[in-house]
């Protein structure tokens, strides 16, 4: 069954719409490499640290009257990335059927940030706020929220596999469709930043006291961020057609990777397979390149060991930071505005860094500023998670 891509709503650090985001993904400003991104510092998040991340500015609507059970910054977040395709997805619910379109979604944070302020609220009143309920933390929370939202009755889920998880999502949904269980699908992530997430990560020295340099031997750390991104997955034709979604568990260690590669490289390969085509059918490869000491060269392996150093390849969370659940769907993302020359301009996101090599990692092509895309070929995104759940999302030019 061929499935396309057919919309996006999508909201980081970069901005808001496929458009606002590509004009600085595609052709990023500054006079210094680290000047590219979209981190800003901020002290108010881990106590005694400034930490660098991609947050979104602004403040988003709130939840309809009748859903105020939802209400989190991060269903709201969410709201502004379906708002961009409103249209096309009341169209796909009069086409299909509220009961035939799915809703399977990817989170790792949820509402926690509102369950943090909830309870400091507690601490200090005495009593939790009249407009906090435990709900709003769950993961389930989310598509559980986007289904309501939409009044549609198919298959509603949330996948929680930490970094992988919304690409999990689309391998989820696009097995529902050709299993029969739905006609189509809103498939994608959203996570926002929360004290939890930044003290876990500060506390197993993860974080980068600077903007985040991936595949630099100056490295030191990931930078966190957030954002959504909504893909309507569908059998219409569309502008970027799925081929495959590859994904593998190597189950090395909870929070390191297996260093040889192989987990990243099985996803890969899986993807491949599944889709009929060889490596050197693949134009572009956005990495998960979080920046970190491991992660980078067990990643620079995999890329080295399918796809040699001839592929063009990039890590976009310097631009964004790592947005944690919603990252697979929102770098799968910048993959479908590189196959559309007239939102990318017809190059590839470039991997901005120090450019300062480390001897540990493979030589790989790291795409420079103005590197021409080929909508010919198809393109990859890579997402590594915590307890080696991996994924690979393959895409390609549709009709």
């Amino acid at each position: 069954m061929t499935l396309h891509l057919t919309a996006l709503g999508i909201v980081n650090a970069l901005g808001c719409g496929p458009r606002a985001v590509a004009a600085r993904l595609f052709a990023p400003a500054g006079d210094a490499w680290w000047q590219a991104g979209g981190l800003i510092p901020r002290q108010d998040l881990v106590s005694g640290a400034t930490l660098w991340v991609g947050a979104v500015a602004g403040d988003f609507a709130p939840v309809p009257p009748g859903l105020r059970q939802y209400d989190c910054r991060n269903n709201r977040l969410a709201l502004s990335a379906l708002g961009q395709i409103a249209q096309q997805l009341a169209a796909a619910r009069a086409r299909y059927g509220a009961g035939r379109i799915a809703v399977i979604l990817g989170t790792s944070t949820s509402g926690i940030a509102d369950g943090e302020a909830a309870l400091a609220a507690r601490d200090q009143q005495g009593g939790w706020p009249a407009d906090y309920t435990y709900s709003q933390q769950e993961p389930g929370n989310l598509a559980a929220f986007v289904a309501e939202l939409l009044d549609l009755d198919g298959p509603a889920y949330t996948v929680n596999t930490a970094c992988s998880s919304s690409g999990k999502a689309i391998a989820a949904a696009q097995r529902l469709i050709e299993a029969g269980f739905c006609d189509a699908a809103i498939v994608g992530g959203c996570d926002t930043l929360c004290g939890l997430t930044l003290h876990g990560f500060h506390s197993l020295e993860a974080l980068s006291s600077r903007p985040l340099n991936a595949f630099s031997r100056n490295r030191d750390g990931t930078c966190i961020g957030e954002g959504a991104a909504f893909f309507l997955l569908e059998p219409a034709p569309g502008p970027v057609r799925l081929l495959a979604v590859g994904e593998s568990s190597d189950a090395h260690h909870v929070s390191a990777p297996l260093p040889d590669g192989a987990g990243a490289r099985a996803a890969m390969q899986r993807a491949l397979d599944l889709a009929g085509l060889a490596p050197d059918a693949v134009g572009y490869v956005n990495l998960h390149a979080t920046g970190t000491r491991l992660n980078d060269v067990m990643e620079g392996r995999a890329i080295a060991g399918l796809f040699g150093d001839e592929v063009a390849c990039s890590g976009t969370k310097l631009f964004t930071g790592h947005m944690l659940g919603a990252a697979a769907a929102n770098e799968a993302a910048f993959c479908w505005m590189a196959l559309q020359p007239a939102i990318s301009g017809g190059v590839l996101p470039p991997h901005a860094w120090d450019g300062e090599s480390d001897a540990e990692i493979p030589p790989i092509r790291l795409a420079r500023p103005g590197d021409a895309a080929d909508p010919a070929r198809a393109m990859l995104s890579l997402s590594c998670a915590f307890g080696g759940s991996n994924v690979a999302v393959l895409l390609g030019a549709g009709v």
